[in-house]
Order: C-alpha cells, then structure tokens, then sequence
C-alpha cells in the first residue's frame, strides 16, 4: 500500500537468477507498453525500469511509489494484503476507503452551513477559554468572545471554492451539543469495557458519545477507575505514570480517529493489560517502530485545540512518553499497529 520495489530476476527466496540479457530490452518494452496501455491499468502510470549488474547477472528493478489515484488492472481493483492482491471490485465499503485513504483533505475540516453558535455549548467555550488561560495566562483566548475564539481555532471557517461558512466537523465534536453531534456523526462513540471476571461480556462498560472535551474526561475516569496507580519517583517528585500513559492514550483515541469511519473506537480493560482500537486514516502499516516512526497528523486542528488546552503534547512526543513509562507500569513496551484500525496495547 506504500508502493515499493520490483525486482525482476531475483527469486521469492531472494536468491538473485539474473534475466537472459539478449531478452532484456523486450522485458522493458514489454513492461513499458502494458502500463502505458488503459485497458491494461486505468489510468496508465509512467514507472521507470533501471537495468542492475550484480555477481554477473542482470536485473531489472522498477521502483513504484505510492500513487494519489485509484488504479484499474483489467477493470478490476485490487487491495494489497501482506502478500496477497485482493480483488475489492465488488465490495462497496473496502473501494470507498480506498478512495479514501487517496484524500489528501482532511475530513475534519467539511464545513456545516447551518450550523452555528446556537448548536455549540457556551458553557464549554467558556471552560475551554478557562483551560486556556491557566496554561498561558496572556492566551489570546482570553480577550475574544465566543465567535472569534471558535474561528480563530479554525473551528469556523470559510470554505473558499463554494463560499460556505460555518462550524466544521472538528467545531462540532469539539464543542457542540449531545443532539447536533449524533446527527451529524451518527456513529461517533468511544466504547469503555472493563472485562476481568466476566470475559463473555464485561464487569463494568461506559458508551461515551458526548463531545471529545467531556469524552476525554470520562475515559479517564473510567481509566482511574479500574487501573492501579504504582508509586513512581521523577527526581524528587512523584507521578503519576497512569495518567501520564493514559493521557497520551485517550489522546490518540479522540485526536486521531478517523471520524468518517463507523468503526466504533473501543477501549477495553482486560487482565494483565489495556488495548484499544480506533478507526484510521493510515499512513503506513504494521508494527511502529519508536526509532524510525515518523508522525503524521491525522486531524491537525483537533490536535491543535487539545494542546491549548493542556491536553495533549505535540505531535509525536507522545509515544515517546509511553516508551519511558509502560515499562515501569507493566513490565513491556507498548504494542501499537498502525492500519485502516489502529491498536495499542499496553501491560498492567
């Protein structure tokens, strides 16, 4: 799903087999031709082909990156999964996330016409105008009525090719009321379970579909609620690493969901660790790796209003906390696997 690199002449096994040289300039023409062709891969693409000497033997290698666009082969369209070519042709749902995932806009920014200061909580503004000013006590926040504040979160904002002013989707989640929000993202939930003794259903379970400010106070009170909290020394001082690993956690949850995606994000309490699930807009796939991981903001303006509040850190910086603190919290690193869902999973 990142493109790659074809290698002909080398083996599944690695082992370089090397190409008859005589056959390979009608290789390349070959290649070249197919791809250009629009009954063969709709729309065509432009792939160069670099010819390889190596041990004697000739390769051809053939470098294809990732592409902005929906590619047909044959009039069929394929997912690619681990080592397999899937044929999604048939399969609304899978071809809408392909689509998707080829959108550079982000989705939190789709502007609401009608929808204006009436359907956002005041009393929130306001708490979130409070939050501001404890962290910085000249935050411009403090000075502006509820109008400007919004808009100059970008929480309001002018679409410029239509015209279109309103709250956005971001607006919305963030501050809006209970009613506005589940009319507009009908699916939007996080799912608390805690699940210890009980392991066909669960001990305890809270559905927070709220606004993200308040979901993310009660995620971490459900958090607080079922999970120890060890005596840690930072320095001199004591901490707590459960709200520090956690924190970091709800975070990710809320800030960087994929909010056009029903898939309902899950927070599950188990014996001996924590995993969750939420749905997303990858930008990679598999196991991170904290030495090469490389951020990438999913929903920038929430992120952005998160972290005038003192609720997050940026971007990036979270995992490495994580990394510090799961060790000493329950014995392991974090686990986090980035794809269409993505999954923590931390030991307790």
């Amino acid at each position: 799903r990142n493109g790659g690199t074809l290698l002909l002449g080398v083996t599944d096994s690695g082992d370089i087999q090397g190409i008859d040289p005589d056959v390979v300039s009608e290789i390349r023409k070959n290649f070249v031709t197919a791809i250009n062709n629009p009954q063969k891969l709709n729309p065509p693409t432009y792939l160069s082909v670099d010819e390889v000497t190596t041990d004697g033997k000739t390769i051809l290698r053939i470098y294809v990156p990732e592409s902005s666009q929906v590619h047909r082969c044959n009039g069929r369209i394929y997912d690619r999964n681990e080592d397999g070519d899937l044929d999604i042709t048939d399969h609304t749902t899978q071809v809408a996330g392909l689509y998707h995932r080829k959108q550079t806009l982000y989705t939190e920014n789709k502007i609401y016409p009608f929808v204006g200061l009436p359907e956002l909580r005041r009393d929130l503004i306001e708490r979130c105008r409070k939050l501001a000013g404890i962290w910085h006590s000249d935050h411009p926040w403090l000075n502006m009525d509820d109008l400007d504040l919004i808009k100059s979160a970008q929480l309001y904002q002018t679409d410029p090719e239509t015209g279109k002013t309103g709250v956005t989707r971001a607006g919305l989640l963030l501050l809006g009321n209970d009613q506005v929000i589940l009319t507009a993202v009908p699916h939007h939930r996080t799912d608390l379970i805690l699940r210890k003794t009980n392991l066909d259903r669960y001990d305890d379970r809270d559905f927070v579909d709220t606004n993200l400010i308040e979901s993310h106070d009660r995620i971490m009170a459900f958090v607080r609620k079922h999970l120890p909290n060890p005596f840690y020394l930072e320095g001199i001082e004591r901490i707590s690493i459960r709200d520090a690993i956690f924190r970091e956690v709800t975070s990710n949850i809320l800030i960087h969901r994929e909010y056009t995606n029903a898939f309902p994000a899950k927070l599950i309490i188990e014996y001996g660790q924590v995993r969750t699930e939420n749905s997303n807009k990858p930008h990679g796939f598999g196991l991170l790796n904290p030495e090469t991981f490389t951020p990438f903001p999913k929903n920038p303006v929430i992120g952005r209003f998160f972290r005038q509040l003192g609720m997050a850190d940026e971007l990036g910086s979270g995992m490495r906390k994580m990394m510090r603190y799961c060790k000493t919290f329950g014995g392991a690193d974090p686990e986090m696997i980035e794809g269409d869902i993505f999954r923590i999973t931390i030991k307790v």
